[in-house]
């Protein structure tokens, strides 16, 4: 079993609780790794998995009861350990109630493509430390509702 590094918060009176991995053996983590401090100074809990592979992100996210699962993928491997991240989250019953979110370097039609398999948020270069957050907040509000 992995070590997870969990760091406290909360927001308002509810605490957004967040799970994230770099998707597959992509090792470029400096990205992830600053939007983790990124959501835990805004007060969210934030389990940061490293290296992982969909069904390992899943089965975490289901111990773990989070709000969020964020995956960052630099290494090319976003469409297709993407997809599987989503359809196994539909197996598993998880999609209607986790919101799911991805971030890296994607082109334009990658991004679309993203969002058409089920991603809540896609995250690309150039995204805002306000936009992150503001995002992720109003993704789990709507999913709460």
């Amino acid at each position: 079993m992995r070590e997870l590094i969990v760091h406290g918060g909360k927001m308002a009176d509810r605490k957004i609780k967040l799970l994230l991995s770099k998707l597959g053996l992509d090792v470029h983590n400096r990205g992830v790794i600053t939007v983790a401090r990124i959501l835990r100074d805004a007060g969210m809990e934030v389990i940061y998995l490293g290296n992982a592979l969909p069904a390992e992100i899943l089965s975490i996210a289901v111990q773990e009861h989070v709000d969020v699962v964020g995956v960052s993928s630099l290494g090319g491997a976003h469409l297709t350990l993407g997809k599987d991240l989503i359809d196994g989250a539909e197996k598993e019953g998880l999609k209607s109630k986790v919101v799911f979110i991805v971030g890296g370097v994607f082109s334009i039609e990658d991004e679309e493509k993203l969002k058409e398999m089920g991603f809540d948020g896609v995250f690309t270069a150039g995204v805002t430390r306000d936009e992150i957050v503001s995002s992720i907040k109003n993704l789990v509000l709507a999913r709460k509702v």
